[in-house]
């Protein structure tokens, strides 16, 4: 059931932080840091001030949370302990259902990414139609350098979440 703006806005940090504390992927501080800013007066307002306490955050936090989330069809996926909404997500694209040659394909990617920045390839799945899509800018984002990787990852996670706060929160 979605929140209402108006009671988040109202809610005192510990409430917060436990009604949004998941929207940034196992990075309750992002939530525990914007609760400052209230009220919101939109939920553009709100997802503003989440991006803000993430562009504030240190480089080692920031890599925290590229890191807390899941690769696309990797080990989490597998196991099924991929959270609620990253299991929506990747289910959307049909990456909890991928042939035996796109597994080897994402896996490769996901490989080479990790290898070369030491963190998941980050994409919002939800401006992207297709699983080919995706899985050829996985491929293309290998190519890059470390600090356009994490700014990157950045871009994508504020994507990702803005979606998640728009099914969890009412204006």
């Amino acid at each position: 059931m979605p929140l209402a703006l108006a009671r988040l806005n109202a809610m005192p940090p510990q409430e917060f932080r436990a009604a949004l504390g998941e929207v940034f992927e196992h990075s309750p501080w992002v939530a525990e840091r914007a609760w400052a800013q209230r009220p919101f007066a939109s939920i553009d307002a709100l997802h503003a001030a989440m991006l803000a306490a993430v562009r504030a955050a240190g480089i080692d936090e920031q890599l925290g949370l590229i890191r807390a989330h899941p690769e696309l069809a990797g080990r989490e996926a597998a196991a099924g302990t991929l959270t609620a909404d990253s299991t929506s997500e990747q289910g959307r694209l049909g990456f909890t259902a991928l042939s035996r040659a796109e597994i080897e394909r994402v896996a490769r990617a996901n490989r080479a990414y990790r290898e070369r920045f030491g963190f998941p390839c980050i994409v919002a799945l939800r401006l992207h139609a297709t699983r080919e899509s995706v899985i050829a800018e996985m491929e293309r984002r290998a190519g890059s350098d470390r600090t356009a990787e994490i700014a990157a990852a950045l871009e994508q996670i504020g994507h990702i979440t803005r979606g998640r706060l728009d099914k969890l929160v009412t204006a």
